[in-house]
């Protein structure tokens, strides 16, 4: 499970340092393959182990086309989706241009653990969507049956 946030930084090829206990859960459990992708409702991105990945992919293929959110879903989740590796000897990944003009990513970011994936956002918009009320969202039922 990957659970936490960590404040990092990116340097200006684009390279940047996993947290070490991040790493050290993605080594083991996929030997530091990833597959980084475009968040479809939010300007950030979608880390996840390759392993998650392969689970997902045959759901996100088998989106109806035909309609037109779940064919912009397929267009950004398989369109952006690229295969990273962990390099072990300084624990860094490189991400391309495209993945961070899509987030709009710049020194200053936010690895958020989501349990089985992890999300990357600039710290600007991981902020800002904190402070977002987000009071005008209809809560779902399963959100209401939680007990924290």
């Amino acid at each position: 499970m990957y659970l936490g946030s960590y404040a990092i930084n990116m340097d200006a090829k684009g390279r940047l340092a996993i947290p070490a206990r991040v790493r050290d859960g993605l080594l083991a459990n996929c030997a530091g393959k990833l597959v980084v992708t475009a968040h479809t409702e939010e300007r950030c991105l979608l880390v996840y182990p390759e392993p998650q990945w392969q689970e997902l992919l045959p759901q996100i293929e088998a989106l109806p086309n035909i309609n037109r959110k779940a064919s912009r879903m397929q267009r950004l989740l398989l369109g952006y989706a690229t295969s990273l590796e962990i390099d072990e000897a300084n624990g860094r990944i490189l991400l391309p241009p495209t993945l961070r003009e899509y987030a709009s990513l710049e020194k200053k970011l936010m690895l958020v653990g989501q349990g089985k994936k992890l999300e990357l956002w600039s710290e600007g918009n991981w902020f800002a969507y904190l402070d977002a009320a987000g009071d005008d969202d209809v809560v779902p039922d399963e959100v209401l049956a939680l007990s924290l």
